[in-house]
């Protein structure tokens, strides 16, 4: 008799399910996280809701910080400040994007430091 196995599932492919995870950031993390039950996809969704959530997250404090900051003091430093974090943050988002889209995309279980602890604990393993 013989058994079927996660890998063995018609279907989408592992390393492509994980690509996708990254497409659309922590939307696609989700997704693939309530639809793909296989550890490797899990993983990479999970991964994917804690970066881009994070960085996300990240963007909208950096934000109201440095919006605020602008409105009470009247000076352009804090927005300067501000738009210059926002420029790194979403650079290096776009370079965390692009390669973990790669390296899942080549079957790898690229960890993330910190993130992927987390990611870890939250995909169940």
């Amino acid at each position: 008799m013989m058994q079927t196995s996660q890998s063995a599932q018609p279907g989408m492919s592992e390393n492509v399910a994980g690509l996708l995870c990254y497409v659309l950031g922590w939307v696609t993390g989700i997704i693939f996280f309530l639809i793909d039950k296989r550890p490797f996809v899990r993983f990479h969704a999970a991964q994917s809701i804690v970066v881009f959530g994070g960085l996300h997250v990240l963007n909208i404090v950096v934000g109201i910080i440095f919006g605020a900051g602008f409105m009470m003091m009247g000076g352009w430093g804090a927005f300067g400040l501000g738009w210059v974090l926002y420029s790194l943050i979403n650079l290096v988002a776009l370079i965390l994007w692009i390669l973990l889209m790669v390296k899942a995309y080549q079957g790898e279980k690229f960890q993330v430091p910190v993130a992927a602890g987390i990611a870890q604990s939250f995909a169940g393993k």
